[in-house]
């Protein structure tokens, strides 16, 4: 009979487990893991009970620049998100549990076995990619939290190329946290040490600093009249220029300087000033076939394309000049062809010269 029971217990076991799953798991109880109390203990799903806000402290730490794209406007980084904030729901007896801090570990343990709410980060204007690892929760015994992971994601940036190449920009990667507004949860920006621009070498880029600030923004999702958090991390950047210089500026100022050769060459050799006009005006639209992958597509004018307009339009201008001093010669007004020719030496490099400077000028007051 003792043997008859324990097989019908054994069975009775079997199908239990196959109908509910783990019996041992179907009722809470004090051997339970706390992950699977959660429904019994509804209170930690929702943010720590008390004065409202509940205030979240969000630093970052950038680690590295991987991709700094002007053409698609977007920006990849790494990094280090830490969140803190407080919940006496969480507060333990060091002496009773035996730790002087709580630690989860990775996303399983932060996500099934924490007993604790904590808030969601989600990157606003990520662009393709966002990841988040290295999760670990920790808890003092006061309940104090802080969540720390490790972020590598792309994100959308805000880029005015007006001034290029000498370009400052500072572009924004914007965390939100996700269900809550401002009125139940809110953002504020702690200091953490960040990288210095020697510590960080980005091609074509320099870093100028960086900044975690809040902000709060209108939800509509969340209902009318209610606005979200935002915590804000900004990355200024300044562009090498340099490379820009040598490459394109330098360059093609020589190319133009030569092409007022013209101005000294015989009047009645015609056809001489002009094979040397064209062959500038066609050096310089090769070249900025050449260059054009290296510029931003943006439908808004930059100092840089406007360096080529106009090293292109006083090239271009060498043509109609050569062609009326020409037309003079073959009049015989000899002295009218030699005193354009004296006029055009000083008149082009100054009209050259004060075309960029404008240029400059204007891209620095109003951009």
């Amino acid at each position: 009979m003792p043997a008859a029971r324990k097989a019908f217990r054994l069975v009775g076991l079997l199908i239990a487990a196959l109908v509910c799953g783990d019996p041992a798991r179907a009722v809470p109880g004090p051997g339970i893991p706390v992950a699977e109390n959660i429904i019994a203990r509804g209170d930690v799903l929702a943010p720590p009970p008390g004065d409202r806000p509940v205030v979240v402290t969000a630093r970052f730490m950038l680690r590295d620049i991987s991709e700094v794209d002007d053409d698609a406007e977007t920006l990849g980084f790494t990094g280090v998100l830490v969140l803190t904030w407080r919940d006496p729901r969480q507060s333990f007896d060091p002496r009773t549990a035996g730790v002087a801090e709580k630690s989860y570990q990775g996303s399983y343990q932060v996500n099934e076995l924490s007993p604790a709410w904590y808030p969601q980060v989600v990157l606003a204007n990520e662009s393709g990619r966002y990841q988040n690892d290295g999760v670990v929760l920790r808890i003092l015994p006061d309940g104090t939290s802080t969540l720390i992971e490790t972020v590598d994601a792309v994100v959308e940036a805000k880029f005015d190329l007006h001034r290029l190449p000498f370009d400052v920009q500072a572009l924004d990667a914007i965390f939100e946290i996700v269900g809550f507004d401002d009125r139940e949860v809110r953002l504020e920006a702690g200091a953490m040490r960040q990288l210095r621009a020697k510590e960080l070498r980005i091609p074509q880029w320099e870093l100028e600093g960086t900044s975690v600030s809040t902000h709060s923004r209108a939800a509509p999702e969340l209902g009318a009249d209610r606005a979200m958090s935002q915590c804000v991390l900004r990355i200024d950047l300044r562009r090498s220029s340099f490379f820009m210089l040598r490459l394109v500026v330098l360059p093609l100022a020589l190319i133009v300087a030569l092409s007022w050769s013209v101005f000294w060459m015989d009047r009645s050799s015609v056809g001489d000033r002009l094979s040397v006009s064209f062959v500038g005006i066609l050096t310089a639209v090769a070249y900025q076939i050449v260059v054009a992958d290296l510029l931003p597509d943006v439908s808004y004018l930059t100092l840089m394309h406007g360096f080529l307009n106009v090293s292109f339009v006083l090239m271009s201008a060498t043509v109609p000049i050569n062609l009326l001093v020409g037309s003079y010669d073959k009049a015989g007004e000899h002295v009218r062809g030699d005193a354009i020719d004296r006029r055009c030496r000083w008149l082009f490099p100054l009209v050259y010269s004060g075309s960029i400077a404008l240029m400059v000028i204007a891209a620095h007051l109003f951009f």
